[in-house]
């Protein structure tokens, strides 16, 4: 079974600086509907302007994944890190008993756009801890690669919790996924178009996936993140 969650179906502000999108509940948008699916709680699709961002705020117990799409993202935390995150990177900090951290356009030209996804962890009040890894261009096209794990698999960055992130670039390519009994699966198009499973997807559209055996992918100046969740 597929659920499509459609792109303009997701809430939607515009405060000049910043325009995002919601897939699920967060701040000033509510829809008890759309409260998350299994651990992930949250994909912000984010636009912003350069020379500004979110300045210092504090976070506890959730993972919070960032994949910068365009422009670079400057990071600083109350765990003493100081970074630029660029296309390709993915940045994971688990918030645990707290943390205190902002997220700046550094361009005074250039538009930032990135993703910012949270997930619940599988135990609260873990000590903070900041990951960070760039994955190119070669290893994502025309395959899905592991960004992500609870064990580093691959490579990927660890997180707290029982789910898989995988990114792929899609020029014309398929690829395919295969679910273990019990899995369930969230597709997020974050640019271009996609077939999955023959259902047409389009930039920002989502995907809950429960009961499927696997998962095929096709997809024309796509660039696609798969969660596989327990």
């Amino acid at each position: 079974m597929i659920n499509i969650r459609k792109a303009e179906e997701r809430g939607h502000f515009n405060h000049g600086w910043l325009d995002t999108y919601h897939t699920f509940s967060f701040a000033d948008y509510y829809d008890p509907e759309q409260m998350g699916f299994r651990a992930l709680r949250v994909i912000n699709d984010d636009r912003v302007e350069p020379g500004v961002g979110f300045g210092t705020h504090p976070h506890r117990d959730m993972e919070i994944i960032t994949y910068v799409l365009d422009g670079e993202l400057a990071h600083k935390d109350s765990m003493g890190n100081g970074s630029i995150i660029r296309p390709g990177e993915v940045q994971r900090m688990s918030a645990g008993t707290g943390v205190r951290h902002s997220e700046m356009n550094p361009s005074p030209a250039q538009w930032l756009h990135l993703l910012q996804i949270w997930i619940v962890p599988d135990r609260m009040g873990i000590t903070p801890s900041y990951e960070q890894k760039m994955f190119d261009t070669s290893e994502r096209q025309g395959r899905l690669r592991l960004v992500a794990s609870p064990d580093g698999a691959d490579g990927s960055v660890s997180i707290h919790q029982d789910v898989r992130l995988y990114a792929t670039l899609l020029d014309g390519e398929e690829v395919s996924h295969q679910f273990e009994k019990g899995r369930h699966g969230w597709l997020h198009v974050a640019r271009g178009n996609a077939v999955v499973n023959g259902i047409e997807l389009q930039a920002g559209d989502g995907a809950a996936i429960s009961d499927e055996k696997s998962l095929t992918i096709k997809g024309e100046g796509a660039e696609v993140l798969l969660f596989d969740l327990n």
